[in-house]
């Protein structure tokens, strides 16, 4: 070690304590933090040495440890000779050290920083209590990259619970410290109980300190100090908010330790004071949204059991009411069971919506799986069925109301929306209605649905302030793969006989949102030849619907067109819609031409106004087939006309065969070989549009008009078979019904016809 002074030599080899009399013979370190302390304590920290301790600090961090010890050494000295200046000096220095250093090495320091923390805790001095309080605090808010296996906070705990109970004499000085005690407790809690090395400060031991300090101050919230609220440090508030941000961190497992200091505290009352008060504030401050059971899923199954039970016990009363029993005294129970199954499915809502979206997205499936979902048609199903489907899907209503999910996969699983789409194929309005208000409620992720009730020409949607984002990758996705379901379910549901005015006006919000929450240039397409499509349903009327249901999907096209057009902000669609939109408005002439084409959407307008970059215009041209599945072959209502034409071709069919004139050339055959050429060309013009159609049509519609087809032929060779094949008679006769009795009536073996194999 070179040294110009001197004297070196000889204070080498001197102990480490009396090396002092030459500056510059001492630790680096040492002269760094001697240089942040001026000469007079008012003057404050020195900012410029500062800056070079930090430096030094954060170059070698090997070195916090010694920074530390020394920082803490003379803040030691400085508070037993009262140098009170010197030590709010010391501690600004450790606060910054303790913000700009970040490494492995920052333990050693912490212990120190914590050690010089309780020195002034244990100092009787408020100043320097709360000076110490407010270091703490900072040092609570600083997230650590690795957790401390060692530290403990016992003597923090047991020093803020006693600085709770100040009794200074003077008001200000005492709320001062009540109110430094409260925060220290605070930093002690949001220091700990997210780390779970420090799961003791759960432990018994430290809740009888916590939580009856807390409750102490907020006890005086009558009191409050006029000084204390001109400073907005009142010890009651401050209390409460320490009290719901403590329960809130709380688990399931550690709510008793926190619960039974309240209790005591409550029966250790005077009995000279009114306990009502702070019973009914304390239980108030218990009951907080954040804190979730594990048996979660029990509750809800026991709520959902007492609904069922409910509904069982009012359909079995109605039965016996309708047997003879006292009308009014049935009335009377069926009312009360209402009461009870609606204060159920209030308290499924108000427990549910206190979930967080990923467990409120397992009671949802836990509530879907409790729903009857059969594949027979609704009609089918017996009252009791339907009243429990009304229950639940009521019950998901109140769950799903205010869900807001990342991505709307998260919300609408596959195992989630396959028997809600079953459910809305059931012939009950009703029943449909709350599928779309589920729907609803999970798509909405920004709440515009009140926007858009009713259905309505909305002249200006830039005035309602629609709040949108830009849709999501996942968003996309969920759409190619689940949207031609959604679309299919939208179709089939606009053309059901039962529909009421509130259907087509949930018909239209869920196609308002799924054009604000999940359209891109692709799915704005998709909504457009939907929308065609059922234009052209209800102008085909094959299925013969009621002229109601007619007007309703063409308000609901046009409506819906509207809003659409506006939306994406094309002018020539926009104008389009437009013209064609005014004529549905009153008053109407006295004589409509019902073949006039500009009474309706055209497909060839929309795709020149949309023949821009941007959108496939092209497949405007593909008209919107739904796809087929085995649901809707269950619920679909079978045609009259389609049975009695079905038995005249089986019957022409089945007439035998004439012997056919040997074909003779005439005029009228060689004007027929001469027409041929026409009908080749109108074959190949066919085939043109069967290959564009595979070139340019997505894989879902293929495969769902392929599927239609398919199903289509499968249900007619059913019908044949049902009407030609009859089961051979059987030696033991066949089943008649007499008077409620089965009858067996045999055949003969002389009257059988056996095949011609089995005759010898």
């Amino acid at each position: 070690m070179s040294c110009s002074c001197p004297f070196g030599v000889i204070l080498m080899s001197l102990p480490a304590g009396v090396c002092g009399c030459c500056g510059r013979c001492r630790p680096r370190y040492k002269r760094l933090v001697d240089n942040i302390f001026p000469e007079d304590p008012k003057d404050g920290l020195v900012k410029s040495d500062m800056e070079k301790l930090t430096f030094f600090a954060v170059s070698a961090p090997e070195k916090l440890d010694r920074i530390g010890e020394y920082l803490a050494e003379r803040l030691s000295r400085d508070v037993v000779r009262h140098r009170y200046g010197y030590v709010v000096i010391a501690m600004e220095a450790l606060d910054q050290l303790l913000m700009a250093c970040h490494s492995q090495s920052i333990k050693p320091f912490v212990e120190s920083f914590l050690h010089m923390v309780a020195k002034l805790l244990e100092s009787k001095e408020p100043d320097l209590q709360v000076l110490g309080t407010n270091s703490f605090v900072k040092f609570a808010n600083i997230e650590e990259d690795t957790p401390s296996y060692h530290r403990r906070y016992d003597f923090f705990v047991s020093q803020f619970s006693a600085m709770c109970h100040s009794t200074h004499e003077d008001p200000e000085t005492r709320t001062r410290i009540r109110v430094a005690g409260i925060k220290g407790l605070q930093g002690v809690v949001r220091k700990t109980v997210n780390d779970e090395l420090q799961a003791i400060i759960w432990e018994p031991q430290h809740m009888d300190k916590l939580i009856p300090s807390m409750l102490f101050n907020m006890q005086d919230n009558d009191d409050s100090d006029r000084i204390a609220i001109l400073r907005e440090e009142n010890p009651a508030a401050l209390a409460e908010s320490c009290f719901r941000e403590l329960l809130g961190r709380a688990a399931y497992g550690n709510m008793n330790n926190a619960v039974r200091p309240v209790l005591v505290a409550i029966h250790c009352l005077p009995v000279t004071l009114p306990p009502h008060n702070f019973t009914t504030d304390a239980l108030k401050h218990i009951k907080r949204q954040e804190i979730i059971s594990p048996t979660v899923l029990e509750v809800f199954n026991t709520l959902l059991k007492h609904l069922r039970m409910s509904v069982d016990f009012e359909l079995g009363e109605g039965s016996r009411r309708n047997s003879g029993t006292s009308l009014s005294s049935g009335r009377v129970k069926e009312n009360e069971e209402r009461i009870v199954q609606n204060a159920i499915i209030q308290t499924i809502g108000f427990f549910g919506g206190n979930l967080p979206d990923y467990q409120r997205a397992e009671v949802m499936m836990f509530i879907m799986g409790k729903v009857p979902v059969y594949g027979t048609p609704c009609h089918t199903l017996d009252t009791g069925t339907k009243r429990i489907q009304t229950m639940l899907l009521s019950s998901l209503i109140m769950v799903t109301s205010g869900f807001k999910c990342k991505t709307i996969s998260a919300g609408l699983p596959a195992a989630f929306l396959e028997p809600l789409c079953s459910i809305s194929l059931m012939e009950d309005s009703e029943l449909r209605q709350l599928v779309l208000e589920i729907l609803h409620n999970i798509i909405d992720r920004h709440d515009n649905r009140a926007k858009l009730r009713g259905i309505r020409i909305i002249p200006n949607v830039a005035a309602l302030k629609i709040k949108r984002e830009k849709i999501s990758k996942q968003d996309v996705g969920f759409m190619k793969k689940h949207g031609q379901q959604l679309y299919r379910h939208i179709y089939l549901g606009c053309k059901e006989d039962d529909n009421v005015q509130k259907n087509f006006e949930l018909l239209f919000t869920a196609l308002a949102l799924l054009t604000i929450e999940l359209a891109n240039e692709e799915v704005v397409i998709d909504l457009i030849r939907l929308s065609l499509a059922l234009q052209d349903m209800a102008l085909a009327n094959e299925e013969n619907m009621p002229m109601f249901i007619r007007c309703g999907i063409m308000a609901l096209v046009a409506a819906y067109l509207n809003f659409l057009s506006q939306m994406i902000a094309n002018p020539a669609f926009c104008q389009h819609v437009s013209k064609v939109s005014t004529r549905y408005f009153p008053p109407l002439p006295e004589s409509l031409d019902c073949e006039d084409r500009a009474m309706y959407f055209q497909t060839a307008d929309l795709a020149d106004a949309l023949s821009g970059p941007g959108y496939n215009a092209e497949r405007l041209a593909i008209p919107y087939v739904p796809q087929v599945t085995d649901e809707d072959r269950l619920t679909r209502r079978k045609s009259f006309v389609d049975t009695i034409s079905l038995q005249v071709d089986i019957l022409s069919n089945s007439l035998p065969d004439q012997s056919t004139l040997a074909e003779e050339i005439t005029f009228e055959t060689l004007k027929k070989a001469i027409d041929t050429t026409g009908l080749e060309e109108q074959e190949r013009e066919r085939r043109r549009q069967v290959m564009e159609k595979f070139q340019k049509a997505p894989f879902e519609e293929i495969a769902a008009h392929c599927e239609s087809k398919a199903n289509m032929l499968h249900d007619r060779l059913a019908q044949i078979f049902e009407l030609t094949i009859r089961p051979p008679p059987s030696p033991s006769g066949t089943v008649t019904v007499t008077s409620g009795h089965a009858q067996y009536q045999s055949v003969p073996v002389y009257e059988m016809k056996f095949p011609d194999l089995c005759v010898y």
